[in-house]
């Protein structure tokens, strides 16, 4: 059975005077989460500016829930919640208001929903904006947006300036809002620990480029880190999927992708003695894959 995609971009790039995002192919499955990975200015808020229809490509094609974007943008918004970092509510006006306001543009509104958010987020509807906290500003946006019960989410660096309380509960309602398997959610972040906890698919994208896009399982199960003693200081094995070498005296740290069983005697075959091998962290993972990138000599 095929399973409808919840955002598909084809070869879409941007030029800017000091940036260029650069041919991006990104695509996933309805009722999954794509967590969006890359360091501050490395074009994951311009692509889902891209996605959100606020920027034109030069070049390539956007399509959102079956949507072309930016020709359909209108009607698939009405699908989509959006919350972005910089994102500003009215300062003088309280929660409450906001929510009336919502519910007066959006149908699929949800009041017990948005009632049940309330306490969880530790917010009061008579709350005034310009009273609250960081934290609790980002909530009450998250509120907003998920009580209309959109197909996909679309989050900007969600978690940035959270506390460890606040940012459990934001992700806690990330993943509650995938109960209704149909629905989507797609957010940049540069905190590897968020995107490991709740994505299915992952996507590295450092200076404007895509480095790197797949499942999180194949992220984690194809990176191995080799500790070896190279007793005689023998010369390492060629192999292409070698992507980080550490040597001191007669101790080796070689971290390699594509891993399989068969890399270990390929080392041993050599003369040296493979002390352990380790599984790399997803935050490992995206520096390496950043160093090779940078075209960094192993």
């Amino acid at each position: 059975m095929n399973i409808p995609l919840a955002v598909n971009c084809k070869g879409i790039a941007k030029q800017y005077p000091h940036f260029q995002l650069q041919n991006v192919d990104l695509s996933f499955e309805q009722g999954t989460v794509m967590g969006l990975v890359g360091p501050n200015g490395a074009g994951k808020s311009t692509i889902l500016r891209m996605i959100m229809g606020l920027v034109t490509p030069d070049s390539g094609t956007i399509n959102v829930l079956g949507y072309s974007i930016p020709d359909e943008q209108i009607a698939a918004k009405r699908n989509i919640g959006f919350v972005s970092e910089d994102m500003r509510l009215y300062d003088s006006e309280t929660i409450a208001f906001h929510m009336d306001f919502m519910k007066s543009i959006f149908n699929s509104w949800d009041d017990e929903y948005a009632k049940t958010l309330l306490p969880r987020f530790d917010l009061k509807k008579k709350q005034k904006v310009k009273g609250l906290s960081h934290g609790q500003r980002v909530k009450a946006t998250l509120l907003l947006a998920l009580a209309r019960r959109p197909k996909l989410l679309v989050f900007d660096e969600p978690t940035t300036g959270l506390d460890p309380a606040a940012r459990k509960e934001v992700l806690d309602e990330m993943m509650k809002a995938l109960e209704d398997e149909t629905r989507s959610i797609l957010f940049s972040s540069h905190n590897t620990l968020d995107v490991e906890q709740i994505s299915d698919y992952i996507t590295f994208i450092y200076n404007g480029q895509i480095i790197d896009s797949r499942n999180k399982e194949d992220f984690l199960d194809s990176w191995r880190r080799l500790r070896l003693i190279n007793m005689n200081r023998n010369q390492l094995p060629d192999l292409p999927n070698i992507r980080d070498i550490q040597q001191s005296g007669k101790l080796c740290t070689v971290t390699v992708n594509n891993y399989n069983d068969q890399i270990p005697e390929e080392f041993r075959n050599t003369g040296m003695s493979v002390e352990t091998i380790e599984r790399l962290t997803l935050e490992e993972i995206f520096l390496n894959n950043v160093k090779y990138a940078k075209g960094v000599p192993v």
